[in-house]
């Protein structure tokens, strides 16, 4: 099947996720068919060099043999059974090894992302009503935050664009200053910007702390706020911060957990344990869906109880499924057998040269990383920059979809050093064409 065939029963059958549909009368889709390491393939043959994981989810790439592997020894055996009232030994062994790996004894899974920050959200207000205050059942969240877009989550996200649209649905929490350096004052370091964030934030716990549940945050790194870094000191305070007033925290690590900020989960990389830690994306490689949610064990102490009702009143159908249970095992394989969190930072050394001509590009302001993560702005973007760079990575042979202004990457764990320097180069060319050609479109904020 042709490009052109797939993409004319596309449009007319799926509508596609955060996405303007009337915006691909312009922008056509790309009907992807195969892939296979760093690269996508579409229907015609043309390679695509996956900069983004498939929106954060493919680690090890596409087509990983080990995941596949042993997705397909778990069909022999039990392709799912309800969690509820049963047990199988891939969610036993799952959640044995990630609350060693984090400290946090029990695990709850779902679906997704969004429905893990929903998860987190219920558990924590559910949490204070069980210990004997019930007034507890508020949220705090940071300026530019993205959490999901389910009901709950958007109620948590700082995204005007989906507030204002759902905004009769949505609870109303308090927000409070993002630690972006970018946001420096005349001679501030990041750690000073971290340090006044940190300040009104604890001014707004001591305010306030008797109607708040639990704080919700993107340790390390902001996603929908532009790849915004910050301090790992601004974690360590803001830990303090909610013991003292007596709030819990819960880390959304969604988008920066497994390697992705350069330690197994972001929180590790300041130092800190939260009292609740969403996984999703990168869970199992890209292979299947699955969200879990990871809580100490005073929080499920709370809920351990005769009386039903101080049971945690949540389900999903596909929860802990037994398939993608399967993948998120053989991706803790992979951590292991392959050192990835050592070799990821041997390859960040080896490519931050290697994007040395995007940091001097004349356009390029606040080149930044952290982790397995690279992102800059674009001075003097126009408007519609997103679209048009995305189009014109397109002609480059690169996936690349920046937020607004911000351009990033988030490249599979397997990317080589001569992909990245085609990355780089192709960057480089699409930087040079989108800032050329005018736009007039408004962006989505994701990308």
């Amino acid at each position: 099947m042709a490009n052109s065939d797939l993409l004319a029963r596309s449009l007319a059958a799926v509508w596609h996720p955060c996405t303007q549909m009337k915006r691909h009368e312009a922008l056509p889709l790309i009907p992807i068919t195969r892939g296979d390491g760093a690269w996508l393939v579409d229907a015609d043959g043309r390679r695509y060099l996956d900069a983004v994981s498939s929106w954060w989810v493919n680690l090890f790439g596409h087509g990983e043999p080990r995941i596949k592997a042993a997705i397909k020894a778990q069909l022999d055996e039990l392709e799912h059974v309800m969690l509820a009232g049963f047990t199988h030994e891939p969610v036993v062994r799952l959640s044995e090894r990630l609350g060693a790996l984090t400290g946090l004894g029990h695990a709850f899974y779902g679906s997704d992302g969004a429905s893990a920050v929903e998860i987190a959200l219920k558990m924590a207000a559910h949490y204070w009503r069980n210990v004997g205050h019930p007034a507890k059942h508020r949220f705090v969240y940071l300026e530019g935050s993205y959490h999901g877009e389910t009901a709950g989550a958007l109620a948590v996200t700082d995204v005007p664009v989906f507030r204002d649209a759902y905004a009769p649905l949505i609870g109303q929490h308090f927000v409070a200053p993002s630690p972006d350096p970018r946001r420096a004052l005349p001679g501030e370091s990041a750690d000073d910007v971290a340090d006044r964030a940190a300040s009104r934030l604890d001014h707004l716990l001591a305010r306030h702390h008797g109607e708040i549940a639990a704080l919700i945050i993107e340790p390390l790194v902001q996603g929908a706020a532009g790849m915004a870094m910050h301090s790992p000191r601004y974690l360590q305070l803001v830990r303090a911060a909610c013991d003292r007033h007596q709030v819990l925290l819960i880390a959304d690590e969604i988008a920066v957990g497994f390697g992705r900020s350069g330690t197994m989960f972001a929180s590790q990389g300041a130092g800190i344990q939260p009292d609740l830690i969403c996984l999703s994306k990168g869970i199992t490689g890209g292979f299947l869906p699955l969200a879990c949610v990871l809580s100490s064990d005073a929080l499920y102490r709370a809920f351990y109880h005769d009386d039903v009702s101080r049971g945690f009143l949540h389900s999903h159908s596909y929860t802990g499924n037994p398939l993608a249970c399967a993948a998120a095992n053989a991706v803790l394989d992979i951590f292991e057998s392959d050192d990835v969190i050592n070799a990821n930072r041997a390859r960040a050394e080896r490519w931050d040269p290697l994007f040395d001509p995007l940091r001097a590009h004349p356009n390029v302001v606040h080149f930044r990383r952290t982790g397995m993560i690279w992102a800059f702005d674009v001075r003097g973007a126009g408007d519609g920059f997103a679209q048009r760079y995305f189009a014109a990575a397109l002609e480059q042979g690169l996936l690349v979809r920046p937020i607004g202004d911000t351009v990033y990457f988030m490249p599979p764990y397997v990317l080589s050093d001569d992909e990245a320097r085609l990355l780089t180069d192709g960057a480089l060319a699409a930087l040079d064409a989108a800032l050329a050609t005018a736009g007039h479109t408004q962006d989505l904020p994701l990308a």
